[in-house]
């Protein structure tokens, strides 16, 4: 069976909720919120003897195929637990789907309460007395994200020069020749770091992905590019400008210095944080969301005859291209 309506959808969760929810039998408010390009994430409740709690779904549609770089709902799911044990705040997976709930892949979890844009963060009273203990919140959870115990979790693995040889090829593939792109491609191969301490990776460790209240960071969330690596990639992936949205002059999601985050890594896990190794990762994801820029502008062409309203919004992020260059050479100018 494919549910492609709210309707069928409700119908085959409530059915999902009474067989693996004890307690409940039964959902109200299936909404669909915004989510990423390849999967869907609704919210509702479930309610029965055991009271009423906000879930959410995780969700791949029955139509559409797994992304080459994510790395699967399920294992999403797996990770999430163990990230848990570790003392990573996550959401807790309520249960996994399987094929006969009629979902597609996916997982409930239960709903953690929060903001995730940016922007609101930056700017909404609400956060003011918390915004500047962020960076040590998220240093002391990036050091929580590298204990997970990943083994027998089948995860890709790849060293710092795998990584920019992977993306120069995106690069190569976008079509495009810019000079300051090449000159941080020259860069990152002339200072690419030895293979160190590998550990699991979140990868995408940034706003939007991180769960904040007027408390601080209560979940972190979409761990489907996680992998094998260098730890130092999600503590540069975090201070890449395009998190900042305006406050540039603080490189952590736009929250305080990269001291803070640094100082509060190195004392959960114990070691010293190298901030040349994360100026690396730093460089290096300011120009893979550069690629991906160019990626979503190369796009647009096909969007607008298919899908105006997403063709605009590739439009948009494309045209950043242009901060991207003066991103990478505030990165490399001379120290």
């Amino acid at each position: 069976m494919s549910v492609d309506t709210t309707g069928e959808l409700a119908e085959a969760l409530g059915a999902l909720v009474r067989r693996r929810l004890p307690g409940f039998d039964r959902i109200a408010g299936l909404t669909r919120l915004s989510g990423g390009a390849s999967q869907q994430t609704w919210a509702f409740e479930a309610s029965g003897d055991a009271g009423t709690i906000p879930l959410i779904l995780r969700r791949l549609p029955p139509e559409s195929g797994q992304t080459e770089t994510a790395i699967g709902l399920e294992i999403e799911a797996e990770l999430i637990r163990r990230a848990a044990r570790a003392g990573v705040p996550v959401p807790e997976v309520m249960a996994v789907a399987e094929p006969d709930d009629d979902i597609g892949r996916g997982f409930l979890m239960r709903r953690v309460e929060g903001e995730t844009l940016g922007k609101r963060i930056l700017r909404d009273p609400m956060f003011d007395a918390v915004r500047t203990q962020l960076p040590a919140q998220a240093g002391v959870i990036a050091a929580a994200i590298h204990e997970v115990d990943a083994a027998g979790v089948p995860l890709k693995s790849r060293t710092p020069a795998e990584d920019v040889e992977q993306l120069h090829r995106r690069y190569l593939a976008t079509g495009s020749a810019l000079p300051v792109f090449e000159l941080a491609f020259a860069w990152l191969r002339a200072n690419c770091p030895p293979p160190g301490r590998v550990t699991l990776v979140h990868g995408d460790y940034r706003h939007g992905n991180l769960m904040i209240g007027p408390d601080g960071i209560r979940a972190v969330l979409d761990w489907e590019l996680a992998h094998l690596g260098d730890p130092m990639e999600d503590l540069g992936w975090i201070c890449v400008a395009a998190w900042r949205f305006g406050a540039i002059d603080k490189p952590v999601g736009g929250w305080g210095s990269r001291e803070a985050l640094y100082e509060a890594y190195g004392e959960r896990a114990g070691v010293r944080v190298d901030p040349q190794r994360v100026l690396f990762w730093e460089v290096i994801g300011t120009l893979r969301w550069g690629v991906i820029c160019l990626d979503l502008a190369r796009s647009y062409p096909v969007f607008r005859m298919t899908d105006p309203g997403r063709a605009v919004e590739r439009a948009q992020i494309g045209r950043r291209v242009s901060e991207t260059d003066i991103d990478l050479l505030r990165l490399l100018a001379p120290r």
